[in-house]
């Protein structure tokens, strides 16, 4: 493997890293926050560290798979690691294991938190935690891939940043599809704080929660979440608006060049939303039975808190861990489920389950009928043997790394259901579980090597568990 190409595009990535932090500067002089100053010696150090990386480049040369998994391995470490240096700076955390922790949190999307307090922080702060989410959603990478056009080998990059089994390309160069889907991206963004402003939620706040809606991040500015605007009108908005982020992007942009038909007939999406439905049904019904009073204040709950978990958010109005055993049984299976492939949604994703789901059946035809001759189809398209098996294969190492990592956190005494929802909910990139890190607690209570341990779960999910075993394999460095 090239290291020197490797490390010039690693380079890159701390420098456009390095830029962004313009924005929480720009902010700190707007609220007159002093934390501003460690963002900008964060920047140039950021900045200057990167273009020494750049400068090992020996010229203009292609990516080859390797290294293209090494960068994109490597460059969310690192980019994490940098991204915690202004929390430390402007005395956030007291060690860098937290600081750490919130940054991978933030540009995972994942929105584990070890903050106890949000309304302490500075709205320079708040800015960066939410500009993580959001440049993290769409991946760093493919942004890098639509920003500088000297970037060689993008499918390369493209194939192991953005989620699911299946790339597909809106337009001939991956280039104008990793930009058709940024646009989308900003499209519903912008979309969104809009409609949130208009409800009456400040400026700051409505684009804080735009950011964590639409890269299903779920970093707040308040510590209550959502509940704490005590908004039914906000509440629909935020969960219509999770829902849609839970949604393939590239269907996003067929309806919005007039293509609706696209999307009723798309076959992942449509087991998307009978999920979706099947859940706030079940959690309603639940719910109405033993906790609330009426239909209307269990189906708002239950809406909400669905989508959110759904989406992959992790957004909450309500302290769904009193909850019934049913109804959190269902919110825990949702956390491994995630959302659409092609969105920013973590968890296995629903077109992965649909096909799980489509190849047991087809074993069970194959039994009463052996001799027929059967493919497996989503819709109208047949799925090849090759991604059949690739599927087979990440739901195995999806379901390992979940034991492995819940066995682990019970060996530092914590509760058997605290670790399933907390491995659960970081490596599906989701944040709040159950438990001892409910939707009203945080991650603080976790020894330091717990919170390391979380740490790689939420690079391995953002990353689809692949990417980042393939590069630490002993044969992916061997010539």
């Amino acid at each position: 493997m090239r290291l020197r190409v490797v490390f010039s595009f690693l380079g890159t990535l701390l420098i456009f890293i390095g830029g962004s932090m313009v924005f929480p500067i720009l902010t700190a002089l707007y609220y007159r926050d002093v934390d501003g100053v460690a963002f900008i010696v964060t920047m140039g150090f950021t900045i200057v560290v990167g273009q020494v990386l750049r400068n090992l480049a020996t010229g203009e040369e292609n990516l080859r798979h390797r290294e293209g998994f090494a960068i994109v391995t490597l460059g969310w470490f690192l980019i994490s690691i940098f991204g915690a240096i202004p929390f430390l700076l402007a005395g956030v955390f007291d060690n860098f294991v937290d600081a750490f922790f919130e940054s991978v949190s933030g540009f995972t999307t994942t929105g584990a938190t070890v903050i106890m307090s949000l309304e302490s922080l500075s709205h320079t702060i708040l800015m960066w935690r939410s500009l993580m989410h959001w440049l993290g959603g769409m991946g760093i990478i493919v942004l890098s891939i639509v920003i500088l056009p000297e970037l060689a080998g993008s499918m390369q990059l493209f194939k192991a940043e953005v989620p699911g089994p299946i790339h597909e390309r809106l337009k001939p160069r991956i280039k104008e599809t990793a930009k058709t889907l940024w646009v989308v991206y900003l499209i519903l963004t912008v979309v969104q704080i809009i409609v949130l402003c208009l409800q009456g939620m400040p400026l700051f706040d409505a684009v804080i929660h735009s950011f964590g809606t639409i890269s299903t991040g779920g970093f707040s500015s308040r510590t209550l979440s959502v509940k704490a605007y005590d908004s039914l009108m906000i509440e629909v908005i935020m969960a219509f608006f999770m829902f849609l982020a839970g949604v393939n992007l590239t269907l996003h942009y067929q309806v919005l060049t007039g293509k609706v038909k696209a999307l009723l007939t798309n076959q992942e999406f449509r087991f998307y939303t009978l999920i979706v439905v099947t859940a706030i049904v079940a959690i309603t019904i639940n719910l109405r039975l033993q906790v609330y009073k009426t239909f209307v204040e269990s189906f708002k709950y239950a809406a909400f808190q669905v989508t959110s978990i759904i989406s992959t958010a992790g957004f909450a109005t309500v302290d769904y861990d009193i909850w019934p055993p049913f109804s959190r049984g269902i919110l825990l299976i949702l956390m491994f489920i995630g959302g659409c492939a092609g969105s920013t949604a973590g968890g296995i994703k629903v077109i992965r389950i649909y096909a799980l789901m489509k190849k047991g059946f087809q074993e069970l035809y194959k039994v009463i009928r052996p001799r027929a001759v059967t493919s497996l189809k989503i819709g109208n398209r047949a799925i090849s043997e090759e991604v059949s098996t690739s599927i087979l294969g990440f739901f195995f190492l999806y379901i390992i790394v979940f034991v492995i990592s819940t066995i682990t956190l019970t060996s530092f005494g914590i509760d058997l259901i605290s670790s399933i929802s907390a491995v659960a909910a970081t490596l599906g990139n989701i944040g709040p579980g159950l438990g001892l890190i409910g939707p009203l607690n945080t991650y603080v209570p976790l020894p330091i090597v717990g919170k390391l341990l979380l740490s790689f779960c939420m690079i391995l999910g953002r990353l689809e568990i692949y990417t980042v075993l393939v590069f630490l394999l002993s044969g992916f460095w061997r010539k």
